[in-house]
């Protein structure tokens, strides 16, 4: 790809990383005339919409954040087969580089890496967004000291995709939280085991864990607690030991909240331990600065490849693992370097070896024509590209592929922009080069997506991919008890029919079956709490109704429908009865007019005893007294001087 420009404005100039889902390139825009990294996904997700819906959400939502410490993102797209994402260039390394060059880091220096990454990270948590794969691979530190972090939402786009395995664990095994490894789920939470991890390898030069394979390495963390790193390397402190024991906690709810409070821990940790300030250096070998030597087209003689001696280290290493950098191969002896045979020699001395060799000549060119021509055909002759047909009508769009000789058939696709009917795109995606005559699913916009219509006891994979295709995101949600049959659906949240962005996340329970339940007490709590608790008990609250209750101020439970105690199976109906008494206020030393005034708000009816007919009458007695409860429509009677 070296010299291939995308979207006729990125050109690709040297490669600096490579992994199992991209790869990483020094570019420029030559639009701007700036450097920038170009990170190129593998082909196999241009053709894959769920991937591409929520890789360009995730880069819009990356591209609104605001902070010196985050990988700035510039602009994304796909170009033919290629989707791609492009971001700051910067320039220095990785902190896998610098810890392979410099070792193990004392706690000033962790300090000086980890605070500015947090707090980064922080602001991505305040809005919203996950990393969900922090490892020095994705750390990274220009050569001004600047400390940096990317490669945020590229773990959820990647999961997203059709093209994913389920089984496949998605992001670092070395770094992963443990509810990553057991439900796949991740919240800011997980990232702050992520980041507990990586403190324990800036400080000791090790991971915690290691095994043969990913899945021995990820799932140690499930059963065993990260050691302390004292245990491994003198001279860390106390504190710092508590640190990583906090954040790396195996239970979510006993680590910081998120990134923000670990990185005010941190901060207090360097003020009790007065650690002083230090300016984290970038490592010097990195792939970055190879890549700025690489040179490419007239920059370099004629048969000649740039070389380098040996692999480089990943850079903006992508999920799930990271993969050595192979640049370029060994450079070619040059051809002009062997002596020329003479002419006179070239088939022997005499007419009848002459007529032999070019003989065979000929049925050498001959055969190597056939296999070209075939080998064309094979590799690109058979294949053409999917034309650009967003914005079309369906019955143009249809048109077009049929002229570019591709069957066709329409799919529903939701969309946040593209209004009901209007094309959205194609599957395969415009730019793909698919075989000729293929079959070309052009997708029409069903307006914003929505929770699909999926009912209780429905199988799980099948409501998994029906909220995929609506343009969501289905999450596991753990069991709920249920009348439908174990290990079906529950419920969603939200429920079906609710307008969600693109990519929102739907809550997916599994039902593990009916169970004895008793009605719970819910008399004098709010209707919400009320409700709350009926549900958790496992029941469904059917319908609400009002009634009065003098004893019960208004919007509070008076009782349930079966009765508090009656045993009941989990996933039946209740009626939530609830009070709709009006509190009286406290008119007393208010003039008439505006004592009136607030009681009628609340929709009571108001008598005056007083000498004079005028508002302006000071209260000094009520009846029925300050907060009683009473019915709508009640009569307050108010006694009022002169």
């Amino acid at each position: 790809m070296i010299g291939q420009m995308l979207e006729g404005r990125y050109r690709i100039d040297a490669p600096i990383a490579r992994g199992g889902m991209s790869m990483v390139f020094r570019g420029t825009d030559t639009r701007l005339d700036r450097p920038v990294a170009i990170k190129v996904m593998d082909p196999k997700f241009a053709g894959d919409p769920q991937f591409l819906s929520r890789f360009e959400f995730e880069a819009r939502a990356v591209a609104k954040l605001k902070h010196p410490s985050l990988v700035a993102v510039y602009d994304q797209g796909i170009d033919g087969e290629y989707p791609f994402l492009i971001m700051e260039l910067v320039e220095g390394g990785t902190l896998r580089e610098l810890l392979r060059e410099r070792g193990p880091m004392p706690p000033h220096a962790v300090r000086a890496v980890a605070e500015p990454v947090l707090r980064a990270i922080g602001t991505a948590h305040d809005a919203g967004l996950v990393h969900r794969d922090v490892k020095p691979e994705n750390v990274l530190i220009s050569d001004a000291g600047e400390v940096k972090i990317a490669d945020f939402g590229l773990v959820r786009a990647v999961a997203a995709a059709n093209t994913t395995s389920a089984s496949v664990i998605l992001g670092t095994a070395a770094y992963l939280s443990p509810e990553q490894v057991t439900t796949g789920t991740a919240d800011a939470r997980s990232d702050v085991y992520s980041f507990g991890v990586l403190i324990f390898e800036l400080l000791t030069g090790r991971v915690p864990f290691s095994g043969d394979n990913s899945l021995s390495v990820a799932y140690q963390r499930v059963e065993n607690d990260v050691p302390a790193p004292s245990q491994f390397i003198g001279g860390v402190p106390p504190e710092m030991d508590a640190l990583v024991a906090k954040a790396t906690s195996r239970d979510p709810a006993q680590r910081f909240a998120d990134a923000n409070e670990m990185a005010a821990r941190l901060q207090s940790i360097a003020m009790e331990l007065n650690l002083p300030p230090y300016r984290v250096p970038a490592p010097r070998d990195s792939a970055e600065h190879l890549s700025e030597t690489y040179q490419t087209g007239a920059a370099h003689h004629p048969g000649e490849r740039p070389h380098t001696p040996h692999p480089v280290a990943p850079y903006h290493a992508p999920a799930p693992e990271p993969h050595h950098t192979r640049v370029v191969t060994a450079a070619r002896p040059r051809q002009e370097a062997y002596s020329p045979v003479p002419a006179a020699n070239a088939f022997g001395g005499d007419n009848h070896a002459r007529r032999t060799g070019v003989m065979w000549v000929g049925i050498v060119t001959a055969l190597t024509l056939l296999v070209g021509i075939g080998g064309w055909w094979l590799g690109v002759g058979r294949y053409t590209a999917v034309p650009p047909i967003a914005g079309m009508d369906s019955a143009r769009a249809v048109a077009v592929l049929q002229e570019a000789g591709f069957d066709t058939e329409l799919r529903q696709k939701a969309s946040d922009t593209i209004p009901v009917g209007g094309v959205v795109g194609t599957d395969p995606s415009a730019g793909s080069r698919v075989t000729k005559s293929s079959t070309i699913a052009v997708l029409i916009s069903n307006g914003k997506p929505r929770v699909p219509d999926i009912n209780p006891g429905d199988q799980i994979s099948t409501v998994n991919q029906a909220i995929r295709d609506g343009g969501l995101q289905p999450i596991d949600a753990g069991e709920a008890a249920s009348t439908a049959p174990k290990g079906s659906l529950a419920k969603v949240e939200p429920a079906p029919g609710t307008i969600l962005p693109m990519g929102g996340q739907v809550k997916v329970y599994r039902s593990k079956g009916s169970q004895p339940v008793n009605v719970p007490d819910v008399r004098g709590k709010t209707t919400e709490e009320a409700a709350s608790a009926l549900t958790t008990a496992g029941l469904v609250v059917r319908e609400t109704r009002v009634q009065f209750d003098k004893n019960v101020e208004g919007d509070k439970a008076i009782a349930t429908e079966p009765a508090v105690g009656t045993t009941l199976q989990s996933g039946d109906t209740v009626t939530l009865i609830v009070s709709n008494a009006v509190k009286v206020p406290n008119a007393m030393g208010q003039s008439v007019g505006n004592a009136r005034a607030k009681l009628q708000q609340l929709g009571l009816r108001v008598e005056v005893k007083s000498l004079t007919d005028s508002d302006s009458s000071l209260v000094i007695g009520q009846v029925p007294g300050i907060n009683a409860n009473v019915e709508a429509g009640s009569v307050v009677t108010l006694t009022a001087l002169p």
